[in-house]
């Protein structure tokens, strides 16, 4: 008995089966990449319009098809936001992804890789091309080879640019991961003493070159430069609480990832602050203040 051959619709079926399946990775990429949500999803959107009028007969390999298209559309969408966060007010911060609830599956694979708002940040330093071909090769574990297709470069080029921007990311970041319960932990420690205001606690917790970098946006009020060093970021958490008493409250969630803390004012969110841990210390802390950047995390406590 003869097989049928496949219908359209069994076709489209398909393709459509196949684009879902590789959908959290080409999200993944996108967004590690360029920082917000919406952009990525926009990119991932555009791939799915291109992959859905394709010739798709005698394709070898979706993902490499998908990877490639989503890739090279970041790129051109980073230089054309790299013009604009030139201008941005203040420091720019990725907006991030956050949970309030332990992650489900489904977001499992957006989440695997470095992702961290700290990571993020130091990515921010990169070219669009280096940005691509670090990513692809030391996060998401692509060969050199597939790596240079996947840009259109030549192997030797792709190598010297993840060379280069792992020097930079290096220089920028002693490392990057840290085990999720001892970053719980420290947090909690964190948590217990900023609430409080308790100087010494919360110096004992912080690294000797720690900064905090905030970002408002323009719309909300933000600090102009980075804030460096123990006893100026100490100062800070406990002069918060003595201007607002009774007013701050704080929430745990994910951040990326990783574990975070909501802050809000009189019931109402006001930050997203994310914690970069070096050595059992935090080296980092990252202050979305800017509310365009927290649209979907809730907003009353």
């Amino acid at each position: 008995m003869s097989t049928a051959a496949a219908t359209p619709a069994t076709a489209v079926t398909d393709s459509a089966l196949a684009f879902s399946s590789l959908r959290p990775r080409l999200f993944a990429i996108a967004y590690r990449m360029l920082g917000v949500r919406a952009d990525a999803e926009d990119v991932v959107q555009d791939a799915w319009l291109r992959w859905d009028g394709s010739e798709q007969d005698g394709l070898q390999s979706p993902e490499a098809w998908l990877v490639t298209i989503v890739t090279r559309l970041s790129i051109d969408r980073l230089r054309a936001a790299k013009a604009e966060r030139e201008s941005y007010a203040g420091w720019w911060l990725p907006e991030p992804l956050v949970e309030v609830d332990e992650r489900t599956p489904e977001t499992q694979a957006e989440m695997a890789g470095e992702l961290g708002v700290a990571f993020m940040w130091v990515l921010e330093r990169l070219s669009p091309d280096e940005r691509a071909a670090f990513l692809l090769r030391q996060v998401f574990d692509y060969d050199y080879s597939e790596v240079a297709e996947l840009l259109g470069k030549s192997e030797a080029a792709c190598r010297q640019m993840v060379h280069r921007a792992q020097e930079r990311v290096q220089q920028d970041r002693k490392r990057f991961g840290v085990d999720q319960e001892a970053h719980r932990s420290l947090l909690g420690k964190f948590l217990d003493a900023a609430r409080t205001g308790q100087a010494a606690a919360i110096q004992a917790l912080l690294a000797a070159n720690v900064e905090l970098v905030s970002d408002g946006g323009g719309k909300v009020p933000s600090f102009p430069r980075i804030i460096h060093g123990i006893g100026a970021v100490t100062r800070l958490f406990c002069r918060t609480l003595d201007k607002f008493p009774g007013q701050v409250a704080y929430r745990n969630a994910l951040l990326n990832g990783e574990p975070g803390l909501l802050r809000y004012m009189g019931g109402r969110l006001e930050s997203a602050l994310a914690f970069h841990i070096v050595d059992s210390s935090i080296a980092g802390i990252y202050v979305v203040r800017n509310p365009d950047k927290l649209a979907g995390v809730p907003q009353q406590l």
